[in-house]
């Protein structure tokens, strides 16, 4: 097997591992906060939004400097380092006191983390170019299975043992998948090209001198905002559909799940899609897409309903980040391959700093339903920004990337 293949295979395996880790804590997050004593109902929206976000807020610092360092010291170590750290940090979170703790300790784990962003790295140095799309599609199929699993195992869980053991098994999880990329995934040496001493400055000047890295930086921003901000209350929305509340978590669960499964499904297919046909077609109607299906929520009569509406809805997104992240991969010279790819999740990062902590204060001022009225419209404006500005490429042409790029 090829090398490129075996390390996108096995990367994908420890991903999908990990994110059914990552993923076990989203059900029961804003429970786990009202368990270590914040009840009321705003302070318990503001704080939902604060612990999503605080991982995000030292991650938009850390992952850049973490890529350029990949960029310097070979990025299969920074795969290894960011898988452990994300198993250490959620031990941290599991001993957590009181809220002020699970702030601080989800600050560290976004410092010390990083995993996803270091993988998308690793695997765009290997990747032929022409299989880019593929590949990264294929990846974050792995973020979407977990996605899948993780809530519906993790609101089982949460309905069943203690809040803090789930974080010790997601620990776990990290640890054995740090241990499988130790032995089976091999770095791909880049003999005709120097290793960078750009520093972290110099890595963002040349994205935003670019105009077509610069669009793509935005519009990742916007794109993972906009589902953030009501990804990180959304148990208090399903709640809202249930007269009693004794196995929400597990019904939570089950409807997070189900975007996640269409993700899955839908990720290689949009990638496979973007190699043929190119990209601002499939990103301009995923996008614009997300933002209706997101707009239907404010009118959902029930929760049957509610499930078919998160099934597009997951098909949808699953042509959003990975499209974003193979572009800006095509633009990214090979020396600069991993400083680039860690601006790129920097720009994801701070979508998701954002996104919860403003559907966080909507929320608490406005209701829930205020947060679906705002992301959609973000989306929609994404779509047709994207139509009329984004400059077509292929995975198998040449960009010149010494050069900005136009845009009318």
């Amino acid at each position: 097997m090829e090398i490129w293949k075996k390390n996108l295979y096995t990367l994908w395996a420890a991903q999908f591992l990990t994110m059914i880790g990552m993923n076990l804590v989203i059900p029961f997050l804003p429970f786990y906060i009202r368990h270590l004593g914040v009840t009321d109902q705003q302070e318990l929206a503001m704080w939902s939004g604060l612990a999503f976000a605080g991982t995000f807020m030292s991650s938009f610092i850390a992952t850049p400097i973490w890529g350029s360092l990949g960029d310097r010291h070979g990025k299969k170590m920074m795969v290894v380092r960011a898988i452990f750290g994300l198993g250490l940090s959620q031990i941290f979170v599991g001993f957590s006191q009181d809220v002020y703790q699970l702030f601080f300790f989800r600050i560290v784990q976004g410092a010390i983390s990083g995993f996803i962003p270091a993988a998308i790295a690793l695997v765009s140095s290997s990747t032929p170019k022409e299989k880019i799309g593929y590949s990264l599609g294929f990846l974050q199929s792995a973020t979407a299975g977990g996605a899948v699993f993780g809530p519906f195992v993790g609101g089982i869980l949460a309905d069943f043992i203690d809040y803090r053991y789930i974080f010790f098994i997601v620990a776990g999880l990290c640890f054995s998948s740090g241990f499988f990329i130790m032995k089976f995934v091999h770095e791909v040496e880049q003999t005709d090209t120097v290793k960078t001493r750009s520093s972290v400055f110099d890595n963002y000047k040349f994205v935003f001198t670019n105009n077509q890295l610069r669009l793509i930086a935005v519009t990742i921003v916007i794109g993972q905002a906009s589902a953030l901000m009501i990804e990180s209350i959304f148990a208090l929305f399903v709640e809202n559909f249930f007269h009693q509340t004794e196995y929400v978590s597990t019904l939570t669960g089950i409807v997070v799940a189900i975007s996640g499964l269409f993700m899955f499904i839908a990720a290689p297919w949009w990638g496979k899609r973007n190699d043929r046909k190119g990209f601002k077609k499939n990103l301009s109607i995923a996008l614009a897409g997300t933002g209706a299906f997101y707009a239907a929520h404010i009118v959902v009569p029930g929760l049957v309903v509610l499930m078919f509406l998160r099934a597009g809805l997951g098909f949808l997104r699953g042509g959003i980040l990975h499209t974003l992240f193979s572009l800006s991969n095509h633009h990214a010279p090979a020396e600069r391959k991993s400083g680039l790819m860690g601006i790129a999740s920097s720009m994801a990062v701070l979508g998701n700093m954002l996104g919860p902590l403003t559907g966080g204060f909507i929320a608490s001022q406005f209701g829930i339903t205020a947060v679906f009225m705002v992301n959609s419209l973000m989306l929609l404006i994404a779509g047709f920004v994207i139509h009329r500005f984004l400059a077509e490429v292929r995975m198998d042409e040449h960009v010149d990337t010494t050069e900005s790029v136009e845009v009318p």
